[in-house]
Parts: structure tokens; sequence; C-alpha cells
């Protein structure tokens, strides 16, 4: 997976070499977001709580957070320190909550420094993480960098007298800004019980498009058998796939934004086709029905994202083919996600008709399944070409407000099993024209629900 990082800085998308010195700066993070998502998870990093010390809800930023959670399956991380702050934004949609200076910080020696004892594994916060919002949540940034021989700053590969120490290397805390003396493997291996997935930064290296030190990445992968991401320095398409081919997740920002890497060819290069040139792609809607499967080359997902609509190679004419090219049933892209293993493509996309050449909605159903969101494209398109005869199309504000307190009594009274299914489904209709009518999408209601279910 290929995952695009958007930095957060006073309210702006901001990126910075080694995470100090300022060298870009954008205000569109829902537009970036939107499109990023597109090709993966997004990382939503708030670098004034992560370099501050204030946290996440302090820091300024959060209602930006709150707008990017509802465009994209994003990631957050930055001044996260409490369990509580994770489970509001998990409930507000964060996918994974990315953790870092709090799960290697004893906050009962803070500011005692390495030698007095500050920093290791904080196993309270992380057990108490862990049961809040379940370990397979949990991201830990391990930001990292080598040990030099002499107590130079950080500044490239190797100290003064050219060599990196037996030591190797160590991870860094608040921002960047202080050395743990924590050992960069030790201290994951101690910490993959609590977590699902690493991201590794190389600071010495971030920001500056020279490429990433791979050794790291090796030792690290040798050592945990959860996900890992990479970041760091990565500015070529060859790095992106030698990642990829180590098992790791690639994150990308300073070659994102100044055009080094275009994200489509990111994601291609992180498939894995040495197993073969043609991957199987599952075509899937939004509300979750599988609607078909084909098989994509590179050229295929190339396509489908410059075209925005599902392409796939055709094994009989072997050559490309657009989804509904001839029938106008297209299959509009939302997002491309890869499998666990690289090998497999997960399309969720809009269908302008019937999937299937036989005529059926999609390959594995003769009908679409029905459900909420269907029940309100019906309803709008009622509005918005309104048939002779219809009644949803009579049904003005004044009038469907009364209906729904009509119908949610006779909810209330009803008795038996059936008039109960009658009278709610009487009620959800009237709801979901109401909802419609006021520019209130299902999903919104479903995003709501599952927000209380997750606090």
């Amino acid at each position: 997976m290929v995952i695009a990082s958007i930095d957060i800085q006073n309210k702006k998308v901001v990126q910075l070499k080694q995470g100090r010195d300022f060298v870009l700066e954008r205000d569109n993070p829902e537009q970036l977001a939107a499109e990023f998502d597109r090709y993966g998870e997004v990382a939503v990093i708030d670098l004034d709580a992560a370099m501050s010390g204030a946290d996440c809800k302090t820091s300024g930023n959060g209602e930006i957070v709150k707008s990017l959670l509802r465009l994209a399956e994003c990631r957050v991380g930055g001044g996260i320190r409490t369990p509580e702050q994770a489970r509001e934004l998990v409930s507000l949609g964060a996918k994974k909550i990315i953790i870092g200076s709090a799960a290697f910080r004893n906050p009962a020696k803070k500011g005692q420094g390495a030698s007095g004892g500050e920093f290791g594994l904080n196993v309270d916060f992380l057990e108490k993480l862990a049961n809040t919002i379940g370990r397979g949540r949990i991201i830990a940034a391990i930001d990292s960098g080598p040990v030099f021989r002499t107590n130079t700053e950080v500044s490239g590969d190797s100290g003064a007298d050219g060599t990196v120490s037996p030591q190797g290397y160590q991870i860094y805390a608040d921002g960047w800004k202080t050395r743990t003396g924590l050992d960069l493997v030790k201290t994951a291996c101690a910490a993959e019980p609590y977590v699902s997935e690493f991201l590794f930064t190389c600071v010495n290296r971030e920001g500056t498009m020279t490429g990433i030190d791979l050794e790291p990445v090796k030792l690290l992968r040798g050592a945990v058998s959860c996900r890992i991401t990479a970041a760091g320095g990565v500015s070529t398409l060859e790095e992106i796939q030698t990642i990829s081919e180590l098992g790791c997740d690639v994150q990308l920002g300073m070659a994102l934004y100044t055009g080094k890497i275009n994200l489509a060819d990111a994601f291609v290069r992180s498939l894995d086709w040495k197993k073969s040139a043609l991957l199987p792609m599952i075509a899937q809607s939004n509300d979750g029905q599988v609607l078909m499967t084909g098989f994509a080359d590179q050229e295929a997902v190339s396509e489908s994202f410059k075209r925005g609509n599902l392409c796939f190679h055709s094994r009989s004419r072997n050559k490309l083919w657009m989804k509904g090219e001839t029938s106008g049933n297209t299959l509009k892209l939302r997002r491309l996600r890869a499998d666990c293993d690289r090998d497999a493509i997960l399309a969720i996309a809009d269908p302008a008709g019937p999937v299937c050449h036989t005529g059926a909605w999609s390959c594995f159903s003769q009908d679409r399944r029905y459900t909420w969101e269907f029940l309100q494209e019906i309803i709008a398109e009622r509005f918005k070409n309104p048939k002779p005869g219809s009644y949803t199309a009579t049904l003005d504000d004044e009038l469907v407000r009364e209906k729904v307190m009509e119908e949610a009594e006779e909810l209330c009274k009803a008795q038996s099993h059936s008039e109960l299914v009658w009278e709610a489904a009487d009620l959800l209709y009237f709801a979901t024209v109401l909802m419609t009518r006021a520019g209130v999408n299902a999903a919104e209601v479903l995003d709501e629900l599952d927000r209380r279910h997750k606090k």
C-alpha cells in the first residue's frame, strides 16, 4: 500500500525537511485528502501537537482533522496522549491511530532525560490503549536515526569518523527533537504485542529526497511480523518497489508534493507483479455489494486512475478494455486498494447501470441488494425526474414532516411482529424523504451511528 501524508501546521498542509526546515505549504487539505484516498489510506499528522507538547484537542487543528476523516480513510497521529483522545478520533472515523512519544516515555520521569530513566516502553499506556480501541487500530511511530560514535547532531548517515557505531539505530521523540537512547529493533520487538503496525521514519533522510536508509527497514522486517510502513527520503519508484518487495508499505511526503513521484505510478509499482503479469481485480459498490471480478495488468491499473473508470485486461482478446465502453454501464472509480500480499486489487466503484453482460445488476446477483442507500437513490430520482402519479414527488417539506410524526406514533402503537415491520418500513421511508429533501444522506447517519458505537 502507498500512503500519502498530510502534515498540518498552523492549519496549513506543510512539508518540513527533517522535521525542522519549512519547504512548502498548501491550503487545500480537503481537496488533497479526497484525491489521495483513491490510492490508499491517508496519514494525517498534527505537527503542532506532535512538536509543541500540546495535545490533539488543543493544537488548533482539530476541526481540520475532523473534516478530513469524513473525506478519506485516514490514519491519524500527533499529540495523542490518552486512550480517550484515541477513542474520540476513532469515533469520528479514524481507521487507525498513530502513537509516538507517549509510547516511549515514562510520564513519572518526564524531563529527566535518557540518563534519568525518562524513556522506555510505556506498557501501561499501550495496554490501556489496546483495551480502549483494539490492538488492530494502533500504529506505533518509531522515528529513528543511526547512533554515531560521536555526540554530533544528526546530519547524515555517519558520524564524524564516517562510520555508524555498533549500537545501530535509536528512536527519537517529541517530533524528532529528543534522542531517547532506545534501540530501534529491541524496542519494536517489545512493543509488537500491543500494536498492529509500525510507522518507521528515517529522520536523517526525511524531507531530503535523497533516498531512504534501507538497512533499518530490513532489520525491522526481520525482527517483527506485524505490518511496517516505511518513510523518510523516498524519492523514486524503484525505492517504492524495493520497499514493497521487503513486505512493507510506503508513506510519501516531499516527493509527492514536489511532483517527483506520481501516486498512480507509485500504486502500480507497489503491487507484486512478479507472481503474475495479471492480478485479479474485484469491483465492489460503495455499499459493499460485489459487482464483478476481472484481471488487470499494469496498463489497466494506470488507465483506471487516468480515466476515472475501471479498466481491465481482456484475456480472450489480449487487450485493454474499459468496463462499459460499449454499453455505457461504466464503473466510476472511487478508490483502489491492494490486499495484504499486494497481488490482488479491490476496486470501490459506482456502477452506471447493470454490471453483468447478461443484464443482471452484478455478475453474482440478478438484482441489486436493497439497502438504505438504494432507497435514498430511488427517492432522489423521484424528486429529480418525477414520474406521473409519483407519490414521493408530491411530498413537500410540511407534508413529509407530518407523515414522519404520524408514522412514528403508529410504530409506537404497533403490537405484532408484522405490524412492527410494516410501520417501521413506513417510518424509514418518510424519514428518508425528509433527509433527502434536507440534503442529508444515509451514509452520514450511518457514520454518526458508527461514531456513537465507538465512543
